[in-house]
């Protein structure tokens, strides 16, 4: 090796060590067993974020608020995704419990973050106070519903489908921002059921998110 490139080698090992080890933070194996990929679910979030973003006649108060409700799901879905990773915890009352023996764990984070995301996505949604608090309860609760029945190869991507479908008959901006979540879960529906990957939290939060982030 030339004596100038010696010292490259080592970073160069490391580096590729490195992301090895990024690659299988985002494996898992599903309920048959297989290692799967996590991937379609950073996908899914951003598919939806963008589809959202770049959607024709939206206010710029609906793009907000559906952009923030998706990135910010997605993004506590993520952190659940990596950080939660063999906790034997599950459901909502063994993290409160967690809670309050002052473990703050990551499903704990994700409760209380997308119900902040969804607030704040209602806050820019509606104009009176009733109901800013009634969106941010709907987006938030819809996250954790399409998250819940994620319990096998294309539930969650069958839930969003089938929750989002009649919002394609509405017109205007609702019509459009419905089909933002829906392109991004078709889009990974066949390798997701082929159990070729999974949307993980942060796709179903994300996805859950975005169906009610409408005007």
């Amino acid at each position: 090796m030339p004596r100038q490139l010696a010292p490259l080698a080592p970073d160069t090992g490391r580096c590729v060590a490195g992301l090895r080890a990024g690659v299988g933070l985002w494996e898992r194996k599903n309920r048959a067993g297989r290692v799967v990929d996590l991937f379609a679910g950073p996908a899914t979030v951003m598919g939806a974020a963008l589809g959202a973003a770049v959607a024709p006649g939206l206010p710029g108060r609906a793009r907000g608020a559906g952009g923030l409700a998706v990135l910010a799901a997605g993004a506590c879905g993520a952190y659940d995704d990596l950080a939660g990773a063999g906790d034997p915890r599950r459901g909502f009352r063994a993290h409160l419990s967690a809670l309050r023996e002052g473990e703050v764990t990551s499903g704990a984070v994700k409760l209380f973050g997308i119900g902040a995301a969804g607030l704040a996505a209602g806050a820019l949604l509606k104009e009176r106070p009733v109901d800013r608090l009634l969106a941010g309860v709907v987006i938030a609760g819809t996250a954790h519903l399409v998250n819940l029945v994620d319990v096998r190869p294309g539930a969650a991507a069958g839930a969003v489908l089938a929750i989002g479908a009649p919002g394609l008959l509405k017109g205007g901006a609702a019509g459009t921002l419905a089909a933002a979540p829906l392109g991004a879960t078709a889009a990974v529906t066949a390798d997701d059921l082929g159990e070729r990957t999974m949307i993980g939290d942060a796709g179903a939060h994300a996805l859950g998110a975005a169906l009610r982030a409408v005007p």
